[in-house]
């Protein structure tokens, strides 16, 4: 497996941790491209990306491997634990999610169940979903539609974001226009403000 991380000392402490289950290490990364490039070359079985890394993210990285590498699981592994970053981490293919304030053995028994083709949520982010699965008030919107609105957030004009996204001005429109019937909002403004509100966008 590859461990990916920009702080050394984490990297040092999850390999440690990792070989002594017996875990073979392959490689090790400290920012997002090296990641990418390593788990290409390597094809590791799982790879562990730490979320918040230089020059590419854990969540890009994890989008670009499902088409690269998808024999490799990725856990994601993070310190921030909020429902709209598990929602898009999931949807970029990610197969774990686990908290960095979480003990190292949970993160062993992560990559184990994902290395068996299983799936892994921290327990404390489980229980934030599975409280808003109860409640069942998030309304949902499509990764696109979330894009959409992350950038609108961001000051973005419809064709800014239709460039970054490589989709055209007018489906970007259609994207706002479905976001907006669903959060019941009369303002592009307004939708953006719910999303941010309900953590359906970070």
């Amino acid at each position: 497996m590859i461990v990916a991380d920009d702080h050394p000392a984490m990297v040092e402490a999850i390999c440690d941790t990792l070989a002594e289950e017996g875990l073979e290490i392959v490689g090790r990364a400290v920012d997002g491209e090296e990641a990418l490039a390593k788990i290409e070359k390597r094809g590791p079985t799982v790879a562990v990306i730490d979320l918040r890394m230089p020059r590419i993210s854990g969540i890009e990285a994890t989008r670009r491997l499902a088409r690269t590498a998808p024999d490799t699981a990725v856990v994601l592994y993070t310190a921030y634990g909020d429902r709209a970053l598990l929602t898009e981490a999931i949807d970029a293919g990610a197969r774990g999610f686990v908290l960095k304030e979480a003990p190292l053995p949970d993160l062993v028994r992560a990559v184990q169940l994902v290395a068996d083709g299983g799936t892994y949520v921290d327990p404390v982010l489980a229980g934030a979903l599975a409280t808003a699965e109860t409640t069942a008030t998030l309304p949902a919107l499509t990764q696109r539609e979330r894009d959409v609105l992350r950038l609108l957030a961001d000051g973005l004009t419809n064709e800014e974001i239709g460039a970054k996204l490589f989709i055209s001005p007018e489906t970007v429109r259609t994207h706002i226009r479905k976001a907006m019937t669903k959060l019941d909002a009369e303002t592009r403004t307004q939708a953006v403000a719910i999303a941010l509100r309900q953590s359906l966008i970070a």
